[in-house]
């Protein structure tokens, strides 16, 4: 399909469409982290505790998982930029709203119209700029810059959140969306020229699929942000266990019988589609799962603030945003499954480095792994962008674009869940372990307790090591499932290499 008419002018105009989205993505990734910071002020402000305030976070990342695929689908049928700018105006007044919550109900309710609207984003932002770089080369350029600007969000979140909690409270954390957000808004009105899918639209949307589907997206992202609290054998996790397996068999007996499914189940028919979704998930698990944990280390163990936390990161943003536009460049000259395959296992090694860490280490020691492992990320992050841009019908962008936001997302509520999980069953095995292989000869009190400490100590930092060595196990694993990323010969192939047709 020929989306020529709707990229504009030049290549400034371009350019300008993806700085335009960058703001928009980067904002709502922004809100995800630069919250957090700010729970210990609005507990002490509504009078909850730190487990009811938890539900602050987690109604933002249930509304928001639940609602990527709809506005994914109604993109595709009605215009993309309609619909990237109505969330993008619904986020800007669920943040102002926010910013004025009265009780711990209000925030909720306002939360989850923040991420109801900021769901839009993903799915929106990519089919644009799928539409609007029909250069296969730059298409994944421009896919590999944006899609760093999440972690660029996640790492600028901290430096810009704790100044601003500290010195005017946690309300101006939401009243920061306001003018940016009018910025990005009015580039958006501006610059993004309006594209669809070209196909027949739906005599109806696929409500009872979208409702299915929001059944099971919301509880498994709520097992997973919980199961660890409620104990993942509980009566509670159980019950999570049983509606996600049977709301994900009623969503395929559903779609299968719809005429427009809110997602169409051909795609899982691709498999240069499907197993780099598959590559995804396992990449993105290991990462998120590990890196997590690393602001808990810095503070914990080396005694950094979290201003000084936030600087460690900064590196890595850069490094991301560097690397993203070198992968993009080798499009149509290395094949994506030997840059994805090698920008895996570089990311792979900088995890590993992790493991080297204890209570002498420096900051070197932290920011050296996490720009190999940025470095390595971003320079396939391109790739893994444009292949799924490049090998769905151009119709169908916005819906592939939601399902591989969901699998970024799933797959880091996963490694959370899971390396949290392990982190807290290593302490326990290790400092058993090290308590049966010490000796102790002095039985005083301080003595004793000293003793018990460094115990502790030990155990805690084995942990680490044992969480980080087992992401990089499985970052690897995910470089050998990119090696699986065949594309056929013909179409399929110039379609990668070039424009979408």
């Amino acid at each position: 399909m020929d989306f020529s008419k709707h990229t504009g002018e030049g290549p400034d105009l371009r350019w300008l469409i993806l700085l335009t989205v960058i703001i928009g993505t980067f904002l709502g990734r922004l809100d995800q982290t630069i919250v957090n910071l700010a729970m210990p002020k609005m507990i002490d402000d509504f009078g909850i505790t730190v487990a009811k305030a938890g539900w602050i976070a987690t109604a933002y990342i249930l509304a928001n998982a639940v609602f990527v695929p709809v506005w994914g689908k109604l993109g595709d049928t009605i215009g993309r930029k309609k619909v990237y700018v109505l969330g993008f105006l619904g986020f800007i007044v669920g943040s102002v709203l926010a910013a004025f919550a009265w009780s711990f109900n209000s925030m909720i309710f306002f939360r989850v119209i923040q991420a109801v609207a900021g769901s839009a984003d993903y799915p929106t932002a990519m089919a644009i700029l799928a539409a609007t770089f029909t250069d296969g080369k730059e298409r994944a350029q421009a896919l590999g810059i944006w899609s760093a600007s999440f972690m660029a969000a996640s790492v600028f979140g901290p430096l810009i959140g704790g100044p601003l909690v500290d010195t005017f409270g946690w309300r101006s954390i939401f009243m920061l969306n306001l003018p940016v957000g009018l910025i990005g808004l009015a580039m958006a009105m501006a610059y993004i020229k309006e594209s669809v899918s070209g196909h027949e639209k739906p005599k109806r949307f696929d409500f009872l699929g979208s409702a299915v589907l929001g059944t099971c997206l919301a509880t498994l992202v709520l097992v997973l942000e919980k199961g660890n609290g409620w104990g993942w054998l509980s009566g509670d996790s159980a019950v999570c266990y049983a509606i996600v397996v049977l709301s994900a068999v009623a969503f395929w007996y559903v779609e299968k019988r719809q005429e427009d499914p809110i997602i169409d189940f051909k795609f899982f028919r691709n498999t240069v589609f499907v197993n780099t979704i598959v590559n995804n998930f396992v990449v993105f698990m290991g990462m998120m799962g590990s890196l997590f944990l690393l602001p808990v280390f810095a503070q914990t163990f080396l005694g950094y603030n979290a201003t000084q936390t936030g600087f460690l990161f900064m590196p890595m943003a850069f490094a991301m945003m560097a690397a993203a536009p070198l992968g993009g460049a080798l499009i149509g000259r290395v094949q994506p499954r030997y840059v994805i395959f090698a920008s895996t296992v570089v990311a792979g090694i900088g995890i590993l480095m992790f493991a080297r860490l204890d209570a002498k280490s420096t900051s070197g020691d932290i920011i050296m792994p996490l720009l190999i492992m940025a470095f390595g990320m971003g320079f396939g992050m391109a790739q893994r962008t444009n292949l799924v841009a490049a090998v769905v019908p151009a119709k169908e962008i916005g819906v592939a674009s939601s399902i591989l936001a969901l699998v970024r997302n799933i797959a880091g509520a996963f490694g959370i869940a899971v390396f949290g999980s392990l982190l807290t069953n290593s302490i326990a095995s290790h400092g058993i372990d090290i308590a049966r292989a010490s000796v102790i000869n002095v039985h005083d009190l301080r003595t004793m307790t000293e003793f018990l400490s460094l115990i502790s100590l030990k155990a805690q930092i084995m942990s680490y090591a044992t969480v980080y060595k087992v992401s990089a196990a499985v970052v690897f694993l995910g470089s050998l499932l990119a090696l699986k990323i065949v594309i056929p010969k013909g179409a399929e192939t110039s379609r990668v290499e070039g424009p979408i047709e």
